[in-house]
């Protein structure tokens, strides 16, 4: 715990994880002596109470829900180059982020050195990804090639998945003009899967890589977000949407995104994910 520094003597506050982030929720961030100040009512893991934030020893803080921030204190955080993101409850969203990732550009260097390589770089990134998710590595194939072939794998992960849970699964329908034509089932795992993307956005703006530059995804300005999510497909996103989905009709719930948004803050939480993202980030781009 890191002792508080407002002269008072209870004024106490988690340390960050090992990648020095703090989760700030139902509160007030102003500036104090110099110092960071957070009066909280309380956010479930920090109780109630005054405290003082360290800043030099964290290296972003992540602002949930119910949490207001002075003019003050984002001129504190952007001067000694202390993050700040702007997310849903547990990072089931992202809403803003300030500065633009750490002071250090390795990572980005890295990417985009990659990225550059062209259809032999970003094979050899892709493959690992797939690896990492699947279990297996798959043949040195183009893009396209390696896409249906996870495309395959997919549907019989989406089927598994949903048995696990008791749910008739019809196979993957979503229509992007119209998203609440799909069926129950269906719009979980949009939710679902947009929460996860979220919380890769907030990964890759703590890393300070590059949204755009993806090695799977392409077109979208959050190609490489989308990447990172993909990863935990399997793991999160589908065990988030189809219990979501279970409870739903069980429990005659109306409000389903509400409800996905609920177990999947959870699951971060249970997960740590948004650290694991961060963690495999570094690894995607560290030099081989």
């Amino acid at each position: 715990m890191l002792r508080g520094r407002l002269g008072l003597d209870t004024a106490r506050i988690p340390e960050g994880d090992r990648h020095g982030l703090i989760w700030l929720g139902r509160g007030n961030l102003t500036v104090e002596s110099g110092t960071l100040r957070y009066v909280t009512a309380g956010d479930g893991e920090l109780p109630a109470g005054d405290y003082a934030i360290p800043f030099q020893m964290v290296s972003c803080l992540m602002l949930q829900p119910g949490t207001t921030i002075s003019h003050d204190a984002l001129r504190l955080l952007a001067r000694h180059g202390t993050g700040l993101v702007a997310t849903g409850d547990g990072g089931v969203r992202l809403y803003a982020s300030m500065p633009f990732g750490p002071d250090d550009s390795l990572l980005a260097r890295r990417q985009a050195a990659l990225w550059a390589e062209g259809e032999e770089g970003r094979v050899a990134i892709a493959r690992r990804m797939y690896a990492w998710r699947l279990g297996e590595i798959f043949p040195d194939a183009d893009i396209p090639v390696l896409r249906g072939m996870e495309g395959q794998r997919a549907r019989e992960t989406y089927r598994r998945i949903s048995q696990q849970f008791g749910i008739a699964w019809r196979g993957r329908r979503y229509d992007r003009q119209d998203p609440d034509s799909a069926d129950l089932p269906n719009q979980a795992v949009n939710h679902a899967a947009t929460a996860v993307e979220a919380a890769a956005m907030v990964a890759v703006a703590v890393t300070g890589t590059i949204p755009q530059l993806g090695f799977i995804h392409e077109d979208s300005g959050l190609s490489f977000c989308l990447d990172i999510a993909d990863l935990y497909r399997d793991s999160v996103t589908l065990p988030v949407a189809f219990a979501a989905a279970r409870d739903a009709m069980a429990q005659g719930e109306k409000e389903l995104e509400r409800l996905v948004r609920r177990h999947a803050r959870k699951a971060f939480r249970d997960t740590k994910l948004i650290a694991g993202m961060i963690d495999r980030i570094k690894s995607l781009l560290e030099e081989k």
